[in-house]
């Protein structure tokens, strides 16, 4: 059943980009110094399908999931993978006595 009114259960994740005036940078040079970019409102990101700049509260809430899902992803890189016959030893696979690791040695 689609939910018909009212806010939306989940944020969705807009799809951003590069601001194509300042190229991402949120400073476009002046004559004497940096001026704040007015097309990304000096963010230095903008939405991928319009090239609108977001709403501030929207921006930051579009940030902060990017920023947890980079953090996620690096923390999954930083975990040594085990390959081969030792793979079995390295993860817990919870069949053993009490929960605990069974390798069948």
């Amino acid at each position: 059943m689609k939910k018909s009114h009212g806010p939306a259960l989940k944020k969705t994740v807009i799809e951003l980009t590069q601001c194509p005036g300042c190229y991402g940078k949120a400073v476009i040079k002046g004559v004497f110094h940096d001026l704040s970019c007015d097309r990304c409102s000096a963010s230095g990101w903008v939405a991928a399908a319009t090239g609108e700049a977001l709403a501030l509260d929207e921006l930051v809430t579009q940030l902060s999931m990017r920023l947890q899902a980079a953090t996620r992803q690096i923390e999954q890189l930083k975990r040594p993978q085990a390959g081969g016959p030792e793979a079995g030893y390295q993860e817990g696979n919870r069949l053993g006595a009490g929960g605990t690791n069974y390798t069948g040695d």
